[in-house]
């Protein structure tokens, strides 16, 4: 089983890097992709844990980038973790990251919902390698009482056209890729079917995509076949995972609910290693 989406608590996933892996293996995942939204804080730790239960690691990124206002995610594999643009990048897409929540936290207290914003974003204002994101808002909102999970929270408040909602500022996908590509990495289209912009996919294969995330919990089968064939049409390579967050806003399922087929996967290695050879 071959998962190459996930996160932990280094962005919004629920799970530390440990107990994502734990549960990975315990559902008989062999290769674990970690894909944090802007940041691979949680790389180190779950690589670790991987070797500790034997499960072959891939680190990751799920990088935002911004088109037309709406979120466009990149996922990123096989890049020099110590790049020092890529780490320069994403720390500001994770401050742009913090002012976008501060500022929906100050929405909602103008609409009478006040949280307790410096408590809650704490572990974010320590670790500036953290990721904060909407699901922290979510969460505050429910343990505080105003609504009864994080789906309604998103209904309610924090999704497009909600009281709370702020649009994202960012890069935009071309720039996101040029980043990865300059990492030495390779560049994946996440979830495309939550972009709904298929008509985007050749455009982005013009400006250096390699991948497309074909399988994703998101994706009904129609879905995947779709993705499948505009991969094959567009000479992308493909991708796929549950994107494990452990709560129901994020698919539902646990890690391997949705998998990578093994053929897919080593074209990507291929890939890999022809790149390196070519460098």
């Amino acid at each position: 089983m071959i998962d190459l989406h996930t996160h932990t608590t280094a962005s919004d996933g629920k799970c530390t890097p440990d107990e994502l892996v734990a549960r990975a293996a315990t559902a008989g995942v062999s290769v674990l992709g970690l894909t944090d939204h802007d940041t691979v804080a949680g790389c180190a730790a779950a690589a670790a844990a991987c070797a500790r239960h034997g499960l072959e690691f891939v680190p990751g990124i799920e990088v935002t980038a911004v088109a037309d206002e709406r979120d466009v995610h990149v996922l990123a594999y096989f890049f020099d973790l110590a790049s020092p643009s890529l780490h320069a990048f994403l720390a500001v897409q994770r401050q742009r990251r913090m002012e976008r929540v501060r500022e929906m936290f100050a929405r909602l207290a103008a609409n009478g919902i006040h949280l307790d914003v410096e408590r809650i974003l704490s572990a974010g204002v320590a670790d500036p390698d953290r990721a904060v994101g909407r699901p922290w808002i979510a969460r505050a909102l429910v343990e505080a009482g105003h609504v009864a999970d994080v789906n309604e929270a998103f209904a309610r408040w924090l999704s497009n056209g909600c009281p709370a909602f702020v649009p994202r500022t960012g890069a935009s996908p071309a720039e996101v890729i040029g980043k990865i590509h300059e990492a030495g990495g390779l560049a994946s289209l996440a979830h495309p079917v939550l972009v709904k912009h298929d008509e985007w996919i050749p455009e982005l294969a013009e400006a250096g995509l390699d991948a497309l995330e074909a399988y994703h919990s998101d994706h009904s089968a129609v879905d995947t076949d779709r993705y499948l064939a505009l991969a094959s049409e567009l000479g992308l390579l493909v991708t796929g995972g549950s994107d494990f967050h452990d709560d129901t806003h994020h698919g539902g399922g646990g890690p391997g609910s949705v998998c990578l087929p093994r053929e897919h996967y080593d074209l990507l290695l291929a890939t890999r290693q022809s790149a390196i050879a070519k460098r």
